[in-house]
């Protein structure tokens, strides 16, 4: 594919122990538009080396780090917040450039950014522990939160202000040290959100970035002894080696590992709610998002009516550049990202599938030096066949035909994740039924399947991670241990649990 190149505009330097430095082996790679190929930054390839240090600065940092009472490390993440939101049109405006996803969706990843520094900012103060009668007389007991040590933060490319501050903020406002790993598809994002912590004013140390891909630099994260904790977004594939790898260092380890989401349709939902929220969950991101919906799964007195409004709908969405005015559907990734696509379409169709629309990239010039795929709907799909049970990360999605609710919730939990689940339905019992019923960290009645709120757990089930949850209260029991004590003044030895 032909590609516009525009002059480099930066070369990214890693932080390190509080100051922006060249990698080791002097080695970059370029960051580029995945929209039209323009180049907008050198990005360093760093080594195991430029880990190490990173890795030797939070471990130094954290004794000290640790000691700052929570009220004031959440001032410091106050002070990142009103930054992120001096800044949050610039920043998107960077983002849409970085990954594709048009402006208002950026805009809106920027937002979860400045949700979560300013929520968890307040967690400085609230994060509580308690206190419970002791089962001795003249004797307290009370448990309490300590932080961890070092946290490895390894994020993806598809929000890439998002995620990283629902890992990073929860673990500085417990008390750790964090070495950051961004994606290498998305690291311009990661610079500026570790310039504006360094602005807000945390000490050296305490905050480090290390560019560079998973073998070089991931690998040690995983391996080395000083990091205590690894939080993860990514392939279910890749975390399964993550949980191995750590897992053997008895590090704590956090996953979040993707989904094969889907929005039940009920005979009696409201079909114009219903398409737009399946437009947006399907084909926002370019369904480029973990909680994307990509699988429809409809009750069969409403499943032609649906299907049709959809075709018409989808050949109305707009393909281009995200900051273009009027633009519906950004490009993917990167080109492997397309072909992955491609081939998944390609087994919808061997697998007897009906493609009712898309199905390849655009022929529109204008589009042909980015990574573009048409918005793709596939009906008359088994709910065994490859494109129902395999994450796609793209912009296609199956229709799958059932005649009950029942027959509904089984197909949803048939597959192998159980991130988010959805349900549009006029009827208060079935939806009561399904929020019981359907095995997803997350449902929607009458919305679709994306759209988290910071304030609540984030996470799912069976292949979706290993059970720690994102965001809220919850973030804080994974970069936190709990510590029980004791106070016995009754000036004699008491022994717990034993007969006098």
């Amino acid at each position: 594919m032909a590609r516009r190149h525009q002059a480099m505009s930066v070369r990214l330097k890693n932080f390190i122990n509080g100051q922006w430095v060249d990698p080791e082996g002097g080695r970059y790679r370029e960051d580029v538009d995945p929209a039209n190929g323009a180049v907008l930054a050198e990005v360093p390839a760093s080594t195991a080396a430029d880990a190490g240090r990173a890795i030797a600065a939070a471990a130094e940092a954290f004794s000290a780090w640790r000691q700052v009472p929570g009220p004031k490390r959440g001032e410091l993440l106050f002070e990142a917040g009103r930054l992120l939101q001096a800044r949050k049109s610039a920043l998107a405006e960077k983002m849409t450039r970085e990954m594709g996803k048009v402006l208002l969706e950026t805009a809106g990843d920027v937002q979860e950014g400045i949700d979560m520094a300013f929520y968890m900012a307040g967690e400085g103060r609230r994060s509580f522990g308690y206190t419970t009668p002791s089962e001795l007389p003249d004797k307290f007991a009370m448990a309490m939160r300590d932080p961890i040590g070092v946290a490895g933060i390894i994020t993806p490319w598809n929000f890439p202000m998002a995620i990283p501050t629902w890992k990073i903020f929860p673990a500085l406002v417990a008390g750790n040290t964090v070495v950051f790993k961004p994606a290498t598809e998305a690291p311009y994002l990661a610079y500026e959100l570790v310039s504006i912590l360094q602005e807000a004013g945390f000490p050296p140390g305490v905050v480090n970035l290390v560019f560079g891909s998973g073998t070089e630099v991931g690998e040690v994260l995983l391996t080395d002894p000083r990091v205590a904790l690894i939080s993860f977004t990514g392939s279910n594939q890749t975390g399964r080696h993550v949980a191995a790898v750590a897992g053997a260092g008895l590090k704590r380890v956090s996953l979040e590992l993707g989904g094969k989401n889907a929005i039940i349709v009920l005979d009696d939902a409201d079909l114009d709610l219903a398409v737009e929220g399946i437009l947006w969950s399907a084909y926002g991101t370019t369904g480029q998002r973990c909680t994307a919906c990509s699988r429809l799964i409809v009750q069969e007195g409403v499943y032609d009516r649906l299907r049709d409004r959809l075709v018409e709908r989808i050949g109305q969405l707009r393909l281009g550049h995200g900051l273009a005015p009027g633009t519906d559907v950004g490009p993917l990734i990167n080109r492997a990202a397309v072909e992955k696509v491609q081939q998944y379409v390609a087994w919808g169709r061997e697998e007897g599938a009906r493609l009712e629309i898309g199905g390849g990239m655009p022929t529109d010039p204008e589009l042909g030096t980015g990574h573009f795929y048409l918005p793709t709907l596939f009906s008359e799909v088994g709910s065994n066949m490859r494109i129902a049970q395999e994450e796609i990360f793209g912009p296609v999605l199956s229709m799958i035909r059932v005649k009950t609710l029942s027959e509904a919730v089984a197909v949803n939990n048939q597959v192998a994740y159980g991130l988010s689940s959805s349900l549009f339905t006029a009827n208060v019992n079935a939806a009561f039924r399904a929020i019981r019923d359907l095995a997803t960290g997350i449902v929607y009645i009458n919305a679709g399947t994306t759209g988290a709120e910071i304030h609540l757990p984030f996470g799912g089930t069976r292949g979706t991670g290993n059970g720690h949850r994102e965001a809220g209260t919850a973030a804080l029991d994974f970069f936190a241990e709990w510590k029980a004590v004791y106070v016995d003044y009754s000036g004699r030895l008491q022994r717990a649990q034993i007969d006098t």
